[in-house]
């Protein structure tokens, strides 16, 4: 997430577009035209953009009205802030061309900004993928891209580049043999690689909030580069912390920080401290907040290089005074140590957020200087050994992070214990439940506060019938990391049933449990005339997957290429086939964040989370099977026109059928017991 003096932004392309009066401007006017359910709406905004700067000489109301209307069918649309930002910059750049370009027009300059903004971001990231997928077997046919051209934008359009590019930054996170691969792809298979492409980047950590497939398609320069930025973000930060790099414990000061607080820091954070680490060690005088207004001068890098690789130091880097001469001098001495250059002088000089953090990324892969004092090493690795983070931390922080907050999740049993994030999310999933007025937000100076918080969200979990015993507002503020997890369960599993709850008004009859989630996927399977079946979410058959790939098949027959299937008798052959099964659910819309170990050990929250994801896939994309009688299902024949092949070679026929019942808010509830005694048994805790 980027921040202007409090306004957050998930877009880093928004970040340099606007200085931070004129963010808080913005968000005062957009806020003061919220309605009484606190939304925005496409309609409201032609009275507040015609007293815009830059918009208030070039449109009337009514004009403003209808260019909104080009892109929007519906003026009663919610919308939000960002997309609020964007429309404003697209009506000042319409503004400039109306005005015939004047030069001193602020908004021609703003424009301008942002152009070149997104050439440096389009060419820094076109040298990266030219680097890093050079020997991919089918993008080499395409590379190397031109950054200078639109290359990238039209090589996007397919969803191949994204997709590899994911895999370069998390290996493994896709199964390539779900991805699309063709020279020429039709609308429904390119639709399915930007799906795909999507949901897996939520899995690793993106901020995907406002980004469509149509997007992608389209190839939109400012949304496909904040993406790509995203993902190459990651890549380059995923060594920056102790459990990938314990030697790090040695930028705590004299030795003496505070471990735990070093593991909660966001990587960049991490990286900051780092070369703020080296820079003291340097003689460098000043302290480093940022990788914009702070670096662009060059003198910092100066110091940095001269203390990691004094070997290539050149006395005219801190002598010369032209800041784009110092900017050529650093980018040549980190060359020469081994860093390739896709960065320019003028992206320092102009103090380019992303791309200055990517730079000095690069530096820390190449040569991050710290000790191999064993001692030292040995300590770190055995605190993140202890609290290390878990499966189920990894789900639960992606999914936090999927919901849009405003706060980004990097360490759940860290970022939670002020209680404001777990606010946010309870907001998310339950509209209306939180009281802000009693709630304090971050930075908390009394504890106190903070306890308040967490009572808060105890409070709530109760209203919402969570089991919650055991469980106070002062165990969340000290980190029970047990109880944080068990807590989070029951909220994702909340979450998950809600959704379904969604379709009720298409549905009648018994209330949705786990047990139906199970009986509806048995009898999704049988519809298709397969015999295999389950008894719970423990059942030890799951681990083969092909339960979870004929279900896939049931509800979307083209999907699942049976030629890649296993009999899921291995280890290797399940591996296959739950990574193979991941991929799958993204692809046709499942947003999921387990992984194949999950299936492989059937892990029966992440089993329920999955068939739960396939069976909201599929009633929100076949409407007609949601029609029930007299509070039963109606069974439905599919239209495919291709059966689906078992295992072993053989076709049969497909046919789509389901139950859907109406869920209630008992529901709801998990039947976890949240027990520190039972989590230190080693018990796992219950689903049904």
């Amino acid at each position: 997430m980027s921040r202007s003096e409090g306004v957050t932004v998930s877009d880093r392309a928004l970040q340099n577009q606007f200085m931070p009066i004129e963010f808080r401007n913005l968000k005062t006017k957009f806020v003061s035209v919220k309605n009484e359910d606190g939304k925005v709406k496409v309609g409201d905004l032609p009275p507040l953009m015609v007293k815009l700067k830059g918009l208030s000489s070039a449109f009337t109301e009514n004009e403003i009205k209808q260019k909104l209307g080009e892109s929007y069918d519906d003026m009663s649309n919610e919308i939000d802030f960002e997309t609020f930002l964007r429309e404003y910059l697209n009506l000042q750049g319409q503004a400039k061309e109306k005005s015939g370009g004047q030069k001193n027009s602020s908004s021609v300059l703003k424009t301008s900004s942002a152009t070149t903004l997104v050439e440096s971001e389009k060419a820094t990231y076109v040298r990266h993928i030219n680097i890093y997928l050079a020997d991919d077997p089918f993008l080499k046919q395409f590379l190397p891209l031109d950054p200078a051209s639109n290359d990238l934008f039209n090589l996007a359009k397919d969803g191949v580049l994204l997709c590899k590019l994911i895999n370069v930054a998390v290996s493994g996170t896709i199964d390539e043999r779900a991805i699309n691969t063709k020279k020429v792809l039709n609308l429904w298979e390119r639709n399915e690689n930007h799906t795909l492409a999507l949901n897996s980047a939520k899995a690793i950590g993106c901020t995907v909030v406002n980004i469509g497939t149509q997007d992608l398609v389209e190839g939109r320069p400012t949304l496909l580069l904040g993406l790509i930025s995203q993902i190459i973000k990651i890549q380059l930060l995923a060594d920056l912390n102790l459990k990938k790099t314990p030697q790090l414990v040695e930028v705590l000061d004299d030795g003496n920080g505070d471990i735990e607080e070093l593991m909660a820091l966001a990587p960049e954070k991490v990286l900051l401290k780092w070369m703020n680490f080296h820079l003291k060690k340097g003689g460098y005088e000043k302290t480093v907040t940022n990788f914009s207004s702070d670096v662009k001068d060059a003198k910092a890098y100066a110091f940095l290089l001269n203390v990691l690789a004094p070997e290539y130091c050149n006395p005219l880097t801190l002598d010369t005074k032209h800041a784009t001469e110092r900017a050529k001098l650093v980018l040549d001495h980190a060359e020469r140590m081994g860093c390739k250059r896709y960065l320019s002088p003028e992206d320092i000089v102009e103090g380019w957020t992303n791309l200055n953090l990517a730079f000095v990324a690069q530096i820390f892969h190449e040569r991050n200087g710290l000790s191999v004092d064993s001692k030292k090493i040995s300590f770190a690795e055995r605190i993140t050994d202890d609290v290390q983070l878990s499966r189920d931390e990894r789900c639960f922080r992606l999914w936090m992070n999927s919901l849009g907050l405003e706060n980004y999740v990097n360490n759940v049993f860290e970022d939670v214990r002020n209680g404001w994030v777990l606010l946010e999310v309870l907001d998310k999933v339950a509209p209306g439940s939180v009281n802000w007025k009693h709630a304090t937000k971050p930075p908390i100076k009394f504890p106190f506060r903070k306890v308040e918080n967490c009572n808060q969200v105890v409070m709530i979990g109760e209203m919402l019938k969570f089991s919650i015993v055991n469980l106070g507002g002062n165990d969340i503020v000290q980190g029970n990391k047990k109880l944080i997890i068990a807590f989070l369960w029951q909220l994702m599993r909340y979450n998950m049933l809600q959704l379904l709850k969604s379709l009720r008004s298409r549905s009648r009859g018994k209330e949705i449990t786990d047990s139906y989630i199970i009986n509806w996927a048995n009898r999704k399977i049988k519809s298709t005339g397969r015999s295999r079946q389950i008894e719970s979410f423990k059942d030890k058959s799951l681990s083969s997957g092909l339960f979870f790939l004929e279900l896939l098949s049931a509800v979307e027959p083209r999907v699942v290429n049976w030629n890649l299937v296993t009999k899921g008798e291995s280890d290797e052959e399940k591996k296959l086939n739950a990574t193979y099964i991941i991929s799958v659910a993204r692809k046709i819309g499942c947003s999921i964040f387990l992984l194949p170990e999950d299936i492989m050990e059937v892990n029966q929250k992440m089993m329920l989370t999955l068939t739960a994801s396939i069976m909201y896939w599929c009633l929100q994309n076949s409407p007609e099977e949601c029609e029930t009688s007299n509070g039963y299902s109606s069974t439905y024949a599919s239209d495919a026109s291709s059966p689906a092949p078992s295992v072993n070679g053989e076709d049969e026929s497909s046919s789509l059928c389901s139950e859907v019942p109406s869920l209630t808010i008992d529901d709801a509830a998990s039947d976890i017991m949240v027990s520190s005694s039972q989590f230190e048994n080693g018990e796992n805790t219950t689903v049904e």
